[in-house]
C-alpha cells in the first residue's frame, strides 16, 4: 500500500484527522462555558482529587493511589534517576514478574508504553526514559473496553454514557507473507509500521504459520493501531449499579473514562473478573465516537454532550462543594509544564 493510498484514507475516514479540526464545534462551547465561569480553566473542578482534574498533567500513581488495590494491577513508581538494581527489589517486593508493562507515570496518547519480557529489555527502557514511569502487571484477562463514566456531584447514582470495545493490533498469518507484509493490506495498520520498525526491527520479516496470530501491540491505543467499536449496547441497569458502587469507592471521581479489561460483560456486570488499566479524567474522549460507522455528525454530538456534563459538573464541585478552579496563572503554568513534558516524552 504506497503513501497516496494511505493519504487518500486518512483524508477520507475522519477518525485520523487532527484533533484541532475534530474538536472545531467544542473551541466555541469551551468559549461559552469560560464566560459562563468566568474561568479558563473551570475544568479543574471536574474531579477534585485529580491534579486540574484529569485535564493534563495528571499523575496515574497519584490516580491508582485514589482506587481500592482490588481493582486495578500491582504497580509501582520508579523515578528517573532511580538505580536500576533498585528497580528489581522494587518488582520483587511488589510481586511484580516479567513480562509486564511500562508506562510513563503522565501519559500521553500511548506515547512510550511498552510490553518488558526481560531484565535487559527493562534496562534499555530505564536508560532511555528521561521521565518517572510506571511498571505494572499484566492483566489477565482477554478483552478491553473504554467506559465512559459520568456522576453529578453529592448524587450516589451516576451513567455510564458510553463504551468503546477495542480490536488489539492482531496480524493473522498464512505462511508466505512476512509480518510487515501482511501490515501493508490494512491501512489500520499500515499506518503504525515506522513505529513497529523501530519496536521489533528484523521481527516484522519473520513469516507466520497459516492461522497463527501475532498481538503487536498489547494494550488498546488508537494512536498504535487500535480499532475503536462503539459498544454502548452493552449498557444496562446492572452495569450502571455495579459501577456506581465502583466509583463511589473512588474519592472525588466524577466524570472520565476508566478503561478496563475484563472476561466477559455478564461478570462485568456483576463486579467480577475485570481491573482497571487507568482513569483518564477532564481530557476524556467518548472514544466510542471512533468507530469507523459514526459520521463525523454523530462525533461532534457525542463530544458537545460530554463536554456540558464536565461544565456542569465542575460548576456544582465550585459552588456547593468549594473545589477551586485554577487561577489563569495557574493554568498557564501548568499548560508550559505539559508543553515542555511533551517535547520529552516525544524524543523516547
Amino acid at each position: 500500500m504506497n503513501r497516496i493510498k494511505l493519504s487518500l484514507h486518512k483524508l477520507t475516514h475522519w477518525e485520523y484527522w487532527p484533533y484541532q479540526v475534530v474538536y472545531l464545534p467544542i473551541y466555541f462551547q469551551y468559549l461559552y462555558y469560560v464566560i459562563r465561569t468566568r474561568s479558563f480553566f473551570y475544568f479543574n473542578a471536574s474531579n477534585p482529587t485529580i491534579r486540574n482534574g484529569g485535564f493534563l498533567m495528571e499523575s496515574k500513581k497519584e490516580i491508582y493511589d485514589l482506587i481500592p488495590q482490588k481493582y486495578y494491577p500491582k504497580t509501582v513508581l520508579i523515578q528517573q534517576a532511580q538505580l536500576f538494581e533498585t528497580i528489581l527489589e522494587a518488582c520483587i517486593s511488589a510481586q511484580i514478574s516479567f513480562p509486564f508493562i511500562a508506562k510513563p507515570d503522565v501519559g500521553l496518547r500511548g506515547t512510550a508504553v511498552k510490553r518488558i519480557a526481560n531484565a535487559s529489555e527493562l534496562l534499555a527502557y530505564h536508560t532511555k526514559a528521561d521521565f518517572n514511569y510506571l511498571i505494572q502487571n499484566l492483566i489477565p484477562y482477554p478483552k478491553e473496553i473504554g467506559l465512559f463514566y459520568v456522576r453529578y456531584p453529592n448524587q450516589n447514582k451516576g451513567t455510564i454514557t458510553g463504551i468503546v470495545e477495542k480490536e488489539f493490533l492482531i496480524v493473522s498469518g498464512n505462511g508466505v507473507d512476512t509480518i510487515e507484509e501482511l501490515l501493508l493490506q490494512n491501512p489500520r495498520y499500515a499506518f503504525q509500521i515506522p513505529v513497529l520498525k523501530k519496536e521489533l526491527q528484523e521481527k516484522l520479516q519473520e513469516v507466520l504459520l497459516p492461522g497463527e496470530k501475532r498481538n503487536l501491540v498489547p494494550y488498546g491505543n488508537h494512536c498504535r493501531g487500535s480499532k475503536f467499536i462503539d459498544a454502548s449496547h452493552h449498557i444496562t441497569p446492572q452495569l450502571i449499579k455495579t459501577f456506581d458502587e465502583v466509583c463511589l469507592e473512588i474519592d472525588g471521581f466524577y466524570f472520565g473514562r476508566m478503561d478496563i479489561m475484563f472476561e466477559s460483560y455478564e461478570l462485568l456486570e456483576k463486579g467480577e473478573a475485570f481491573q482497571i488499566v487507568e482513569i483518564n479524567g477532564a481530557l476524556s474522549e467518548p472514544t466510542h465516537i471512533y468507530d469507523p460507522k459514526h459520521s463525523l455528525l454523530f462525533g461532534w454530538k457525542e463530544l458537545t454532550r460530554h463536554f456540558h456534563y464536565m461544565y456542569e459538573i465542575s460548576k456544582i464541585n465550585h459552588e456547593e462543594n468549594n473545589s477551586p478552579y485554577l487561577t489563569f496563572k495557574e493554568g498557564l503554568r501548568e499548560f508550559k509544564k505539559h508543553h515542555q513534558y511533551y517535547d520529552v516524552i516525544l524524543k523516547f
